[in-house]
């Protein structure tokens, strides 16, 4: 049985996330059920990073066991077929076959995700739902040097969901940077693995920075707290993407 990698991206916007779900339509779902249109099979695809309702990718990473050895462009170019007769903005980049030993969760050792801020007075006409609107003015230095507080190992339960199952709020994170260009401030974030919401609740907080409530000191502060409460209001999932998975 051949094990398929699989590059995706997708809007994430319309579906509850990457999983299945029974409350609505997930990613996971219609790539699956193309994945049966064109190869007769019912097949899991495991992902690299289950992301929430709302959010994209450019770049995320999923393997696939099917029951006959295909052509990885065929396996590509059927399965994106079908997704675009289902409506799907949904698109695999490319597949490539893999060892068995090969796991799209368990054998990242680095992910990668772009956070993008549209800090302008008027609304988004053509980014609404890709982006976070902040119409108040935002010092994107200031949020970088907020973000170089929580680079490294740390207790990151100020920055963890009520409901996120990992087993310990520690983790590392490899890089935190904030830059702008033009009107958009991009935050970029890079660690092995991170907490439920994690990304989102630092950029709530960096946003607070960025317009004056709080010195770039004060998220060290929030950081050592281990308090939720110390947290600033997390940031909506429409300008969350992950972009990239090392193995």
């Amino acid at each position: 049985m051949p094990r398929y990698k699989l590059v995706i991206e997708y809007d994430g916007s319309g579906f509850v996330g990457w999983q299945w779900q029974e409350n609505g339509l997930s990613v996971q779902q219609v790539v699956e059920e193309a994945i049966r249109a064109f190869a007769g099979q019912h097949a899991r695809v495991n992902c690299a990073g289950r992301t929430d309702a709302g959010v994209h990718a450019t770049h995320q990473v999923a393997h696939v066991d099917l029951d006959r050895n295909w052509r990885t462009d065929t396996v590509r170019d059927a399965t994106n077929a079908h997704l675009k007769l289902a409506r799907a903005r949904v698109a695999v980049l490319w597949a490539e076959v893999v060892g068995p030993e090969f796991d799209a969760r368990r054998s990242a050792v680095k992910r990668h995700y772009l956070y993008r801020i549209l800090n302008r007075r008027p609304q988004p006409a053509l980014e609404a739902g890709h982006v976070w609107h902040v119409p108040r003015p935002l010092d994107a230095e200031a949020m970088h040097e907020a973000a170089q507080f929580l680079v490294g190992r740390h207790d990151f339960t100020t920055f963890r969901a009520a409901e996120c199952q990992a087993a310990s709020p520690v983790k590392t994170l490899d890089r935190l940077d904030v830059a702008r260009t033009g009107e958009e401030i991009r935050i970029f974030a890079s660690a092995r693995s991170f907490l439920h919401h994690q990304v989102r609740s630092m950029t709530g907080s960096l946003e607070l920075v960025g317009a004056g409530k709080w010195r770039p000191e004060d998220m060290r502060r929030a950081l050592l707290a281990r308090d939720r409460k110390a947290c600033g209001a997390m940031a909506p999932a429409a300008g969350l993407y992950l972009v990239g998975v090392d193995y």
